[in-house]
This record gives structure tokens, sequence and C-alpha cells, in this order.
């Protein structure tokens, strides 16, 4: 009935596994979990004990392959119907989080797509990592509400909910680089085959929250990566809200100024976002200054 389908790569996935195996059978469901190590080096120990459990899989690939490449691998091994897609680096909150996703199967048959959501600890984190934690916090720990209101920009790869039938028609696009907003384009894709996407408050904590310096480093890949969906045409640029502000500044000739002071106070601007209180405004004038130089 349910197949649960986890990439990971150096990362200790047993816990989020035992979690979820113990939920599936209180539910008494039929399921499977289906871990794929993108051929890291690290934790192998720890996640062999998955293979101890009933019905769950661990195993690791002989060569990285990349985050759109994994997750269509996941689901081509998938024996069931429904797929559940989990990132390694979450954790379960709610003793109900499986049965809430069943309570959605059962009652929308005819559902494409359910995404979720994320929230962040709660306490502070150190002040190497505060950047990343109030972006999530701002921008991706979002109610269901909220998320609906831009229903497919809203969509994150973490936690959602797929009929198999539909993963078969939108699949990741393996042929775009290794440097993220793989699922800004997965919910392109969705739009524009009117797969229906909904979202469900079934939040789960993102785990390991990483320095600010990693995900600055992280940005500038990932801008790169948005860059190139842009010049093959995988992406209209009114799609992604920097891409489409970028155009905005360009067409009524104000991005001039965006250059000007990203080249002027660039370093003041890092300075700001590793420190203890990084602006998310002078973040977003960062990327839009960064996006412009590439």
């Amino acid at each position: 009935m349910l197949s649960i389908l986890i990439p990971t790569y150096n990362y200790n996935v047993f816990p989020l596994v035992k979690e979820v195996s113990e939920q599936c059978c209180i539910e008494k469901i039929t399921f499977e979990i289906i871990v794929l190590d993108d051929a890291s080096q690290n934790f192998h120990v720890e996640n062999n004990k998955i293979n101890s459990l009933d019905n769950c899989c661990y195993s690791v690939l002989n060569q990285n392959i990349g985050r759109s490449a994994i997750r269509n691998l996941l689901s081509t091994e998938a024996s069931f119907y429904n797929l559940l897609f989990l990132d390694a680096d979450v954790r379960i909150i709610s003793n109900q989080f499986i049965k809430n996703y069943l309570g959605f199967i059962k009652g929308n048959s005819n559902y494409g797509v359910v995404y979720g959501g994320i929230v962040y600890q709660e306490n502070r984190p150190e002040k190497n990592q505060l950047l990343r934690w109030i972006y999530g916090n701002k921008r991706e720990a979002l109610p269901a509400e909220k998320r609906n209101e831009n229903v497919y920009v809203s969509f994150l790869t973490l936690n959602f909910l797929i009929k198999k039938e539909v993963f078969q028609t939108v699949r990741f696009n393996e042929d775009i680089p290794n440097l993220r907003y793989e699922d800004l384009l997965f919910s392109f894709d969705l739009m524009k085959n009117k797969i229906p996407l909904q979202h469900i408050n079934n939040q789960v904590v993102h785990n390991g929250i990483e320095t600010s310096e990693v995900f600055m480093h992280k940005t500038n890949d990932s801008l790169k990566g948005l860059k190139f969906l842009l010049s093959k045409n995988y992406l209209p640029a009114d799609y992604a809200k920097i891409s489409a502000v970028h155009n905005l500044l360009k067409q009524t000739k104000l991005l001039f100024l965006i250059n000007l002071i990203y080249k002027m106070r660039k370093n003041s601007f890092k300075k700001n976002l590793l420190g203890s209180k990084p602006s998310l405004f002078i973040y977003d004038i960062y990327r839009l200054g960064y996006f412009s130089q590439l």
C-alpha cells in the first residue's frame, strides 16, 4: 500500500526509518521502506541496521548519481501505488505522521501530490547557524494555509506523497547540474502537466542546520543552478521569485543600482549574513547582485 523512499548521503538515517516503521506497524498497513545511499563513505554500520527491520531495505550505490537520479531510481524500485518521499535529515514530530497521510489517501483517492511541510527547531541555534535558521523559519516553515497561496512554488521535496503513476509522468530531471533547484523544476513540471498539488499540515523537523558559511556557499550554487535552468528554457523567468524580480529591475532599467550596491557592499553584506543579526533583506539584495553577475 505504501512505499516510503529515502535517499541519503553521509547521514545516519536509522532513527528516522525506525520511527516511520513503527508507525506503519501500528497502523497495520502493507508497507516498505527503501533507503538508497548515494555512494557516501560514512554511517554504513549504523544504516545497515535498517536491514534488520521488517519490510525495510538499505543499500549503497557504487557511484554518486545526484539528488534527481536517486529519487527516480527509488521510484522504480518501489512496489506500491503510493510513494512517500522523505529526506534523510528530517525528524518525525507527530506520532500521527503516517496516519495523517493514510487518512488523506483514503479520503482523496484522486490526489496527485501532497506536501506535508517543514518546521525548524524552536531554540535559537549557535551564532554561526543563524542565517539558515532564520531563512528556514521565515521562508520555508509555513502552515499549509500560507503555502496554498502559492501552491507550486511553495513545494519542497523533503516530505511529500505522490502516486506512482503521477511520478511516471513527472520525474526529476537528470540532465540538470546537481546544484539544487531540482525541486522548483519538479514543481513547475507538475504545474505544466496540470497535476494537482495540495498542502497539508503534516510537518517534519529539518535536522542539522548548517553553518551560515555553508548556507551561503549553497546559495551561490543554487543561483548557478537557476541560471542554468533559465538559460536552457527549463523554467520561465517569472516562475522563481528572484529571477522575476531580476527581470523586472532589468526592464525598468534599475538593475544597475543593484549591481552597483552589490559591488560596493558585497563584503559588508557577507559580514552581516555571517554574523549574529543576519538580515533577510540584505540576503535578498546579495542574491540579486550575485545572480546578476553570473
